[in-house]
């Protein structure tokens, strides 16, 4: 077999083989999923019992995410559709909106472009680092991963275009064997080409690959008939009472009515094989070479789906166009248009695919209840036809926005079924931090490696002889959060405690550093942290800002580049009210801090409330995942959002309630509130 050969493929005469490091999912959200439902989950979960099925959109690098799945999804995946990046210059951006200032009488929406976060663009940009050969090594290793993850009829589509088309064909012939390509796709997905100096694209390919050959998942498909198909075959009518009449050109134009009945054509029913002496016969009046044996005509003759048109003519079948399945489904597609600017199926997302395409694929290559796939998600489209189709889901994405549109996408569809969102979270942060800082013996001195190359990023110098600070910068000290556990409030009066009792008192000694205030970075934070900390801070004289280490620091091609920038948290104000049982959360105030927005949004924001585009609510939060109760959100159709809702508790007791925002940049912040019903 010939075998394409790429810098990188080989190591010391092995094939490098895929990262094979398999942590555990962090459940962060759970949507959908009703009172019964959640209790009956905690039941099964307390008895060791094996819960019911969540669908799953999971955010985080395919490269930790492929391996992650496969201790349980391991050849139970029945189908896969993937479409990876496969231009070297892909713009990964895409339009955002800025809505309307519902305070004012004029319509002050406006769009913004979303820029990829820069781990997005460097995982991306970067597969490209040394040319088609990291390309190809990058998509070899998550292929080998995806066979595995496929059931023994399972197939995977893989959408490309020109460009990488013949490469990636070579390397699934490798990784799933040439017997196993089933079909390779045209899809015409323009319907212009500006081009003047070639003759321009105007498809893009999908290869299809099955695991085995003889046992495959292929359900028929077929299209309908074009109008000047039906317009041109289609000429006769067969009435209510039984009467035929042939349509006239202005009533196949639609320049005339046309009589209510059964639309048919005509179809012979002799044979073009001349040598059959045993299908030769009279038959109404006439000996022919007839398509089926005599008793088959005369049944079918009496069901009066055999005519003659005229008198002495040679008999033909009627065939209906209610019963024309169409025409079969071939691997020419060129009967599904991209989707359009205007329509409400656009999310903004430039490699969005039409609903109608991954319709094809997933009612052509699966069955009802069957697990489909697709670790590059976007804006959702794989994930919401599946969920439309009655299939079981899997998703995953390393934009942080694509999770956030895909969860809104869902949202709108009717009867949808519970589903988890998802990260790899501290787990993959613990796998970088043992792999960066190699004391595995001495636990102290590896999380002073860590404090110090976090440090480093932030531009702050470290500081030693304390417990809670760990640098200082610009006149403030610094606190560096764990990589495996959120900053709690119990952190921060511990900081502001060391802060007060070491270097945050006045002095009058010359050249001693005076220190105004604390920055606390975190990976994550307790919910509410934001006010509820900056308020205990206050009293104490403490000016306290908590700011983000980003996922960038874990990719070293970001970090070398310079790319890290660590924002502040948002800040939410949340009111209550509260009547008997029934408790009312309206949102009453949102801030952002300026350093994570682009000028020109900035200047367009006119009202708090522009900067939110989802918010949910979760009215019994038991300190274990957020459980997405009410939500309201805006979409293409309906660009408004609620400010309030209201909710009736079943029982008296102490609860929690837990709001979640995400602003039109993606971001998440979140509020809880203890609530007592009596």
């Amino acid at each position: 077999m010939t075998e394409l050969i790429w810098e990188g493929k080989y190591k010391d005469g092995k094939k490098v083989a895929p990262v094979r490091i398999a942590l555990p999912f962090q459940t962060i959200e759970t949507v959908n999923e009703s009172v019964q439902e959640r209790q009956r989950a905690l039941d099964l979960s307390f008895s060791g019992k094996q819960t019911e099925w969540r669908n799953r959109l999971i955010w985080g690098d395919k490269k930790y995410v492929l391996p992650s799945l496969l201790p349980e999804f391991a050849g139970k995946i029945n189908l896969i559709y993937i479409d990876p990046p496969f231009a070297t210059g892909a713009d990964f951006s895409f339009m955002a909106t800025i809505p309307d200032n519902p305070e004012s009488e004029e319509d002050e929406s406006s769009q913004f472009t979303k820029e990829a976060s820069i781990i997005e663009q460097k995982a991306y940009r970067d597969t490209w680092g040394k040319g088609l050969d990291s390309y190809l090594q990058w998509f070899y290793g998550a292929a080998v991963l995806l066979r595995e993850l496929l059931t023994e009829n399972g197939s995977i589509f893989v959408h490309c275009d020109w460009r990488v088309n013949s490469f990636l064909r070579v390397v699934l012939d490798e990784i799933f064997g040439t017997s196993n390509h089933r079909a390779e796709v045209c899809w015409k997905k323009a319907t212009k080409t500006t081009a003047f100096n070639d003759f321009g694209s105007e498809h893009d390919s999908i290869l299809l690959y099955s695991k085995n050959y003889d046992n495959f998942t292929f359900n028929q498909l077929f299209r309908g008939l074009e109008d000047d198909q039906i317009k041109k075959n289609y000429v006769y009518v067969e009435k209510e009472d039984g009467t035929i009449i042939k349509l006239t050109k202005k009533q196949i134009d639609g320049i005339e009515p046309v009589s209510k009945g059964k639309r048919f054509r005509t179809i012979p029913i002799t044979n073009m094989n001349k040598n059959r002496p045993n299908l030769k016969y009279e038959f109404l009046g006439h000996t022919q070479v007839w398509a089926k044996s005599k008793d088959k005509l005369v049944e079918e003759y009496k069901q009066g789906l055999i005519i003659q048109a005229g008198d002495g003519t040679i008999p033909v079948k009627k065939q209906y166009l209610e019963s024309n399945k169409g025409v079969k489904v071939n691997d020419l597609w060129i009967d599904i248009a991209p989707v359009q600017g205007g329509s409400l199926e656009n999310t903004g997302y430039p490699t969005q695919k039409p609903e109608k395409l991954l319709s094809r694929i997933i009612e052509s290559s699966s069955d009802g209840n069957d697990i489909i796939a697709d670790f590059f998600c976007g804006s959702g489209t794989t994930l919401a036809v599946a969920e439309k189709l009655g299939r079981r889901w899997i998703g995953s994405d390393l934009g942080r926005f694509a999770i956030h549109t895909t969860r809104k996408r869902l949202l709108q569809i009717p009867d949808l079924k519970p589903f988890v969102v998802q990260n790899l979270g501290k787990y993959e942060r613990q796998v970088w931090q043992g792999a960066e800082f190699s004391n595995h013996e001495n636990r102290n001195l590896q999380e002073k490696d860590y404090r110090n190359f976090i440090l480093d990023l932030y531009h702050a110098e470290p500081v030693n002889g304390y417990v809670w600070l760990h640098g200082f910068k610009a006149g403030r000290m610094v606190h560096v959060g764990a990589v495996d556990s959120p900053v709690a409030l119990g952190d921060v009066k511990s900081i502001i405690q060391e802060f007060w009792k070491s270097v945050g008192k006045p002095t009058d000694k010359v050249g001693e550093v005076r220190y105004n205030g604390v920055d606390i970075l975190g990976w994550e934070f307790a919910f509410d942290i934001n006010e509820t900390a900056k308020q205990q801070a206050a009293a104490s004289k403490v000016d306290v800002k908590f700011k983000k280490i980003p996922r960038e620091v874990l990719d070293k091609r970001a970090v070398d580049a310079g790319d890290v920038k660590f924002f502040e948290l948002a800040a939410l104000d949340v009111k209550i009210k509260s009547s008997s049982k029934k408790v009312e959360v309206s949102l009453n105030d949102f801030v952002i801090p300026p350093d994570d927005v682009p000028e020109d949004v900035q200047k367009a924001i006119t009202h708090w409330s522009q900067w939110i585009d989802y918010w949910a609510v979760d009215w019994d939060y038991k300190d274990d995942t957020f459980h997405n109760q009410w939500q309201s959100y805006r979409t293409k159709k309906n660009p408004k959002i609620e400010l309030s809702t209201s909710y009736t508790y079943p029982d008296k007791g102490k609860y929690t309630i837990v709001v979640k925002v995400i602003d039109i940049l993606g971001n998440d912040t979140t509020k809880a509130i203890n609530v007592e019903i009596k």
